[in-house]
């Protein structure tokens, strides 16, 4: 396709409606493109989905709940979503690790509690602090596809420490193992043994972020966020089809670009004889983690914590100590689920009451499982809570278990129950899907790949669909789109006037 089209003669077809093909489907909007954007599913929104339960007046955040880089995305950042209906709340503290000492450590623990960073707290504040004091800078050059950042100290200094395992990078900063407990919980986001090269990296973000935007929630639930990017979508021009199963690559001819919000394998299901065979065999070879198990529950009282911090924070950390969580996490990775799994809580009452009904809390936690596995591991994630809030069983009023097995017939890009999109490893954390210069192109100038299986990987930011409608723009009209651009574009799109009640807009199915 020649370089001299221009983004106005162009059309766009956009598979899935998760953040990233949103994104996406905006940002060539933005540009100009002619856009129409496909969901299979009679809701938008991927995994940033909400559903009533698991009681009547409880809402429950259906896969992804907490959003630290969804309010630090320099690609939402720039939407300014807040038109739109989206507000992110921040629970007093963004994540506590319970120990079984009853205290329970937190990013920024008054020093004189018992739950207090201690002597290593100027050492966190060494570790974090470049994250913290200096995002903009790290997110422009290390939250995209692989290339050679730019000469920037503040930027070489977080690259060592992030290509470090946690294992190292505790050992090597810590003195105490409270605060190696503390920063292993963070690490362990990605499920990948934290014994392997750069496991550290998503540790050093996610806590930097504590001291920049927090971990918030979005208020009324994760669907919010959806319906932001989607009536921005429709004010800008962009036409929803929901309802619509793409399944084979002839519904999409007509289109000039082909956006894919999928996984590697529905790639070539989806295109796979007119693929490089090559590519085809690269996409198939893409690397799965663990499945998670989750489950969503209804309380009647807040969960009865030892420390009064776990009780303030809106996530948790369950594992007990470093070694603990990296044994769990080993015996998943060699097929086994865990006797006593690193357990992942979210309090989402704890910042937003619309969550349950007055006096009841709403609550869920999960751990990671081997891929696919069909086990219900409720009474392993329940014993871990007992172990840090003694009665907690007693609070529940119902529950609601979604197994590994489950996930991927909800979302066929999960394989095996994996909600990151694939292993986030030295492998694939920056060479997402294939290794490619340009991972989001598949060697055709029609075809994007703009899924969270490309870089930055996991996590609702929409920076996998803005790098891909990135590429797409370059390659196909020699067009430098920027984020300020985006901005322009977007500031130019009158703010959404519906109601509360109405934010999820009329798309046509």
């Amino acid at each position: 396709m020649p370089r001299s089209r221009q983004p106005e003669d162009l059309s766009a077809a956009v598979v899935g409606s998760g953040p990233n093909g949103l994104s996406a489907a905006i940002s060539l909007r933005a540009a100009g493109v002619d856009v129409t954007l496909f969901e299979a599913r009679e809701t938008l929104g991927g995994g940033v989905r909400s559903a009533e339960g698991p009681l009547p007046g409880f809402r429950r955040d259906v896969c992804s709940s907490v959003y630290p880089l969804g309010m630090a995305s320099p690609v939402f950042g720039a939407m300014d979503l807040d038109r739109f209906g989206l507000e992110w709340v921040s629970p007093p503290n963004p994540f506590a690790h319970p120990l079984d000492d009853g205290s329970a450590v937190v990013p920024d623990g008054d020093q004189d509690s018992p739950d207090s960073l201690g002597e290593d707290a100027a050492a966190w504040q060494a570790a974090v602090g470049t994250v913290s004091n200096h995002w903009e800078c790290i997110a422009d050059n290390l939250l995209g596809p692989l290339r050679v950042p730019r000469p920037d100290a503040r930027v070489m200094r977080f690259g060592l420490r992030a290509l470090r395992s946690s294992h190292g990078l505790c050992r090597n900063l810590f003195r105490t193992e409270r605060m190696r407990a503390l920063f292993s919980g963070v690490a362990a986001h990605t499920a990948v043994p934290l014994h392997r090269p750069a496991t550290a990296a998503a540790g050093l973000v996610l806590a930097g972020l504590a001291e920049t935007t927090g971990w918030p929630f979005a208020r009324g639930g994760a669907e919010f966020i959806t319906h932001a990017l989607a009536s921005l979508a429709a004010a800008m021009g962009v036409k929803i089809r929901i309802g619509t199963v793409v399944a084979h690559g002839s519904q999409l001819e007509p289109y000039d670009l082909h956006m894919l919000d999928t996984g590697p394998r529905q790639v070539v299901r989806l295109r796979g004889p007119e693929l490089n065979p090559g590519v085809a065999r690269n996409l198939q070879r893409y690397r799965y983690g663990p499945g998670v198990c989750k489950v969503d529950y209804a309380l009647s009282e807040p969960a009865p914590w030892c420390a009064d911090a776990a009780s303030k924070a809106g996530t948790l950390h369950l594992g007990g100590s470093r070694m603990e969580i990296s044994t769990a996490l080993d015996q998943v990775w060699s097929g086994n689920p865990a006797p006593a799994p690193f357990v992942l809580v979210g309090q989402p009452s704890v910042a937003d009451s619309s969550r349950a009904p007055a006096g009841r809390h709403a609550f869920w936690a999960y751990c990671h499982v081997p891929p696919g596995w069909d086990g219900d591991a409720s009474p392993a994630i329940e014993s871990q809570i007992e172990r840090f809030a003694p009665g907690f069983r007693d609070t529940v009023l119902a529950r609601r278990v979604t197994r590994a097995s489950q996930w991927e017939a909800y979302n066929p890009n999960w394989i095996g129950g994996d909600i990151n999109g694939g292993v986030q490893d030295l492998g694939q954390l920056w060479r997402r899907p294939a290794g490619w210069l340009d991972p989001y192109c598949l060697r055709a100038p029609d075809l994007y790949l703009c899924s969270s299986s490309t870089p930055p990987g996991g996590g609702v930011h929409g920076l996998c669909g803005w790098h891909a409608a990135r590429s797409a723009l370059r390659r196909n009209c020699g067009l430098d789109f920027t984020l300020a651009d985006l901005r322009s574009a977007c500031a130019d799109t009158g703010p959404w006037e519906g109601t509360p009640a109405s934010r999820n807009v009329d798309w046509t199915s």
